[in-house]
């Protein structure tokens, strides 16, 4: 199948917005970046009572200061950087493509100690964004229309680590009508599999949101 095959059928986006990819330059990586960090540090320290009080107030300063600059669903660069890990989301996990086509999408990353469940492992609940996410990519690089997540199934076959780079491929494995069911693994790079995932996504129909 060529990368444009279905190109004329993921027009059809039921309710969906489509956007568009974000032009973004290295000051907003920066941000984000910077973001992750925080969050990372939010959740393995332990400041003192005092110093809690004076790191509350500065991170409510800084709030003050992002909600100046809300925007509506769409418009803000978060999830369309297509450039940055995660996509310049911080919902995301901070991983980058490596191959996307209609063959199939490989993603490779880490888990950070934000994403901590407990004895030096990744939470399990953070496998299936990964897994929800790339799904929602090799769903698009095949150039099948918008969809939504009807069910996905994990068998985790290994404790996933924090902090050790990991690889991600998955690819369509058949289409049925509105139906598309797609597969991935998560490896690290010795080829131990870590996890692995099936899941049916399902096309919208008009005005479907």
């Amino acid at each position: 199948m060529s990368e444009n095959a279905g190109q004329d059928e993921y027009e059809r986006h039921g309710g969906w917005p489509k956007y568009t990819p974000a032009d973004v330059g290295p000051e907003y990586a920066r941000l984000i970046e910077a973001l992750r960090t925080l969050q990372d540090l939010a959740v393995s320290t332990a400041p003192t009572p005092e110093a809690t009080v004076d790191l509350a107030e500065r991170v409510e300063a800084l709030n003050v200061e992002l909600a100046a600059y809300v925007v509506p669903e769409g418009q803000s660069p978060a999830g369309r950087v297509i450039t940055l890990p995660g996509r310049g989301s911080l919902l995301m996990l901070p991983w980058t493509v490596e191959k996307f086509d209609a063959d199939g999408v490989r993603s490779r990353g880490m888990f950070r100690r934000f994403h901590l469940g407990g004895n030096g492992a990744a939470h399990g609940g953070t496998l299936p964004l990964l897994f929800d996410d790339m799904f929602g990519m090799i769903q698009h690089a095949y150039g099948r229309p918008i969809s939504r997540t009807a069910y996905l199934h994990i068998n985790y076959r290994k404790v996933t680590p924090l902090n050790t780079e990991l690889v991600i491929e998955g690819s369509v494995d058949r289409v049925e009508g509105r139906k598309t069911f797609i597969s991935a693994v998560l490896r690290d790079l010795e080829g131990n599999v870590l996890a692995d995932c099936d899941a049916l996504m399902v096309q919208l129909l008009k005005g479907q949101p």
